[in-house]
């Protein structure tokens, strides 16, 4: 390990999106040479767990310039025992810990009795970054929402024992990711698909002291051991909901540990220290969806203006843009949608390129123009043929 940096960066979602590629940046680059691992446990019952894993090392290579290499730990339970003990040794020489979508369920099963849980403490301890989202970031409080046996197999609301990694800030807090989530529509999916009354039944379990830390979508929470710091990144909010009662903060904001640690402290934080990056524009897309309706807007503006250099430049930006999103795991049929519109883009200008992007009247119009001197001249010289011969000419 090469790093005494210890960090907890928690993500509500978009962990392999373009909306999180600066967060991983920032936190990569506090390492001098950086070994980042995929623990790759909570989606390791997905019959695709070998194409999530491929995403997520495609999504660190070409978004996060950095090397990650996933530990082979999909399944513990039953497992060759070699093959689990490697996982576990590379887990613990890793200084960059990454874990994301899945079952929180699955994986507190397959991590039970074994060195993982003691393995991540202890990177918190002594050093090393620790990246848990939406699922795994389920696991980080002292409990867990069983989100697939709540809201998919509709079991009565109730808590497992989370891995409590929050513990080593003394942070007595559960985490709830997917906090702002909207897909259902018509029905309550906040709060990573529990809705207001599952979550309120969930709270009255909790013990005095312990609160809820809500991360909405495309949105993180960057908590520093060293600096005593928690910083608020990406597109959304954090919220501290301690009894129904909630305080949000922006990103940007940068709390105390103390407040995180008792929600009912004054601030009293300070910039975390400057880290070294390439600045790039914020993104402010949520979806592919929303980036390739921009794309299409660009493009129309560029098409109605004549300028065929900026439809094309649309174009190729969004076929940019599939590629940036093809990691994120919530894409679902996004990017269907997203290479629809791109088609629908290369006909229009293939159309465009048939007909002209310029007005037909700018072209013709020194034609016009000459007859028309030419009509005033004869006219003047009493050559009423040859007018006519002209009148008839521009009336076709």
């Amino acid at each position: 390990m090469s790093t005494t940096a210890r960090i907890l960066a928690i993500m509500g979602s978009g962990e392999t999106s373009p909306t999180m590629v600066k967060t991983h940046r920032q936190l990569i680059g506090r390492l001098s040479q950086p070994n980042a691992v995929v623990l790759d446990t909570p989606y390791g019952f997905q019959e695709n767990a070998p194409e999530l894993a491929l995403r997520a090392v495609e999504y660190f290579d070409v978004s996060v310039n950095t090397a990650i290499t996933p530990l082979g730990l999909t399944r513990m339970i039953g497992a060759d025992a070699l093959a689990v003990q490697q996982g576990l040794s590379a887990l613990t020489d890793a200084d960059y810990v990454f874990a994301g979508p899945g079952s929180p369920t699955y994986a507190l099963r397959q991590w039970k009795n074994t060195q993982v849980s003691h393995i991540l403490h202890e990177k918190l301890q002594r050093g090393g970054i620790v990246t848990f989202a939406s699922a795994a970031a389920l696991t980080l409080g002292t409990r867990t929402v069983p989100v697939y046996e709540i809201y998919k197999c509709g079991e009565e609301p109730y808590w497992l024992e989370g891995l409590n990694l929050l513990g080593e800030f003394d942070i007595p807090a559960v985490v709830i990711p997917h906090y702002n989530n909207a897909e259902g529509g018509h029905h309550d999916t906040r709060f990573c698909y529990l809705g207001e009354t599952r979550l309120n039944i969930l709270e009255q379990q909790l013990d005095d002291g312990e609160y809820v830390l809500g991360v909405d979508e495309h949105t993180g929470i960057v908590i520093d051991l060293n600096e005593r710091t928690a910083e608020v990144v990406g597109n959304g909010v954090v919220t501290i909901r301690v009894k129904g009662n909630s305080t949000t903060f922006a990103s940007g904001e940068v709390l105390s540990l103390e407040q995180l640690q008792n929600p009912t402290v004054a601030p009293s934080a300070t910039p975390p220290p400057s880290v070294v990056v390439v600045d790039e524009p914020e993104v402010v897309a949520t979806s592919l969806v929303s980036v390739a309706q921009l794309r299409r807007e660009e493009f129309e503006s560029a098409l109605a203006a004549g300028d065929a250099n900026g439809a094309t430049r649309a174009i190729l930006e969004l076929e940019n843009d599939i590629k940036l999103w093809s990691a994120d795991t919530l894409t679902g049929t996004d990017a269907d949608s997203a290479r629809e519109v791109l088609r629908s883009m290369i006909v229009k200008l293939g159309t465009a390129a048939t007909g002209g992007l310029e007005d037909p009247r700018e072209r013709v119009a020194p034609y016009v123009e000459a007859l028309l001197a030419i009509r005033k001249i004869v006219r003047a010289e009493k050559r009423f043929d040859l007018s006519d011969i002209v009148r008839d000419a521009l009336a076709i």
